[in-house]
């Protein structure tokens, strides 16, 4: 049965929207301190892009901060400046692509440069050597993602200019595994074989590189030998795993929840099409509660008809295309109130929806559910 919100109460009206995201500190410190706890000793790059993976850059890298980080990682210089100018004083390595017009923006803010090729390089120390500081950079050798960073088998090239430059401190050095996630760890050995011909190589000219680093989260996790000095974690940090038998090696707490409310309700007949394009119809009468959440909010459209939530503790199907604000569910003869609490990700009674779940019905991974939920999309802190 649906019906109107009981009035007998005055419940506190909530400062947030209604579609909103619940994070939980309690679980990225339980998180982090596993985390360490499982290392060797090896430092860790948390991972913060992307808006620290939709968490909330700032919120989450100032509480790491006082927990003791010993690195961050972002993918660019804005994201970098954005939490200097916030208090953030550990190390911040910008592990993406850079602009040379950028460079002054990364030593005056003390971002630690990615060097990817000799001009990059050259670039650095012509940038430093004008402002009168040094630049701390670390070199970036493709061993096979094809992405960024000088192809291993020119990386001598690279090493002999980084032992002539004077006002670059060259602090690291890394690459990135491709499949590392997969259970197929064959390529994974391929890289590693061909990063440690280039720290052979950058050994036996006398550079002295304090960070080597390889190894993201499944890495970290499946191959003790690629942990070299430092990790780079982060989409375990975030209670998720990159590949679920990685449950096995270590237990994590979802971090984040995403929740939103019933704002209306209809009765519609049988045969009647739902939404944009009548990709769904009911067989029989049915009744439908409409949410205030859509592809607008990261909520995306390719979920249409297939994803699910959970209302009074039980699960119930979207129906119809998702539209950019709302979306439909069918709860057949179920029962519902306007106003009732909907579990988009999390977990009521007996139920529980993930991150993962998400990402099947869409068909893509994790992290995209994650850094697609829109900023518009309250982020309230527990």
């Amino acid at each position: 049965m649906i019906l109107q919100t009981p009035m007998t109460s005055s419940p506190k009206i909530p400062d947030h929207r209604p579609t909103h995201v619940e994070i939980d500190l309690g679980a990225i410190k339980d998180n982090y301190h596993r985390i360490k706890k499982t290392m060797s000793g090896q430092k860790i790059l948390w991972v913060l892009k992307a808006n620290a993976y939709g968490h909330g850059l700032i919120k989450i890298a100032q509480l790491l901060e006082t927990l003791g980080s010993d690195f961050f990682g972002v993918a660019y210089a804005e994201e970098g400046i954005t939490l200097r100018k916030n208090g953030i004083r550990s190390p911040i390595l910008v592990m993406g692509g850079i602009s040379g017009f950028q460079l002054p923006q990364f030593i005056e803010y003390g971002l630690t440069i990615t060097a990817s090729s000799i001009e990059k390089l050259n670039q650095i120390e012509e940038c430093a050597k004008s402002m009168g500081k040094e630049a701390i950079v670390h070199l970036n050798i493709d061993t096979g993602m094809e992405r960024i960073g000088i192809h291993h088998y020119n990386a001598k090239s690279l090493i002999k200019a980084a032992l002539d430059v004077d006002h670059c401190q060259i602090e690291g050095i890394y690459t990135h595994m491709a499949n590392a996630d997969l259970s197929d760890d064959e390529f994974t050995h391929i890289q590693q074989e061909r990063f440690e011909e280039v720290l052979q190589y950058a050994l036996k000219e006398g550079l002295n590189i304090p960070l080597i680093h390889a190894a993201n989260s499944a890495a970290s996790l499946r191959n003790d030998s690629l942990r070299y000095d430092m990790v780079r974690c982060g989409l375990l940090l975030y209670g998720i795993y990159p590949n679920q038998e990685l449950k096995n090696l270590i237990d994590l707490k979802p971090v984040l929840s995403w929740k939103t409310r019933v704002v209306f309700f209809k009765v519609i007949e049988a045969h009647k099409p739902v939404s944009y394009g009548g990709s769904w119809q009911s067989a029989k009468m049915t009744r439908i509660v409409t949410l205030p959440v859509g592809y607008g909010d990261g909520y995306m459209r390719a979920m249409s008809n297939k994803a699910k939530v959970i209302i009074r503790n039980n699960k119930y199907p979207n129906v119809g295309s998702i539209c950019m604000d709302q979306l439909m569910i069918d709860i057949g003869w179920g029962t519902a109130y306007n106003d009732d609490e909907v579990i988009l990700i999390g977990e009521s009674g007996d139920e529980s929806i993930i991150v993962e779940d998400l990402a099947y019905w869409a068909g893509t991974i994790p992290y995209e559910i994650l850094t697609n939920i829109n900023t518009r999309v309250p982020r309230v802190y527990k």
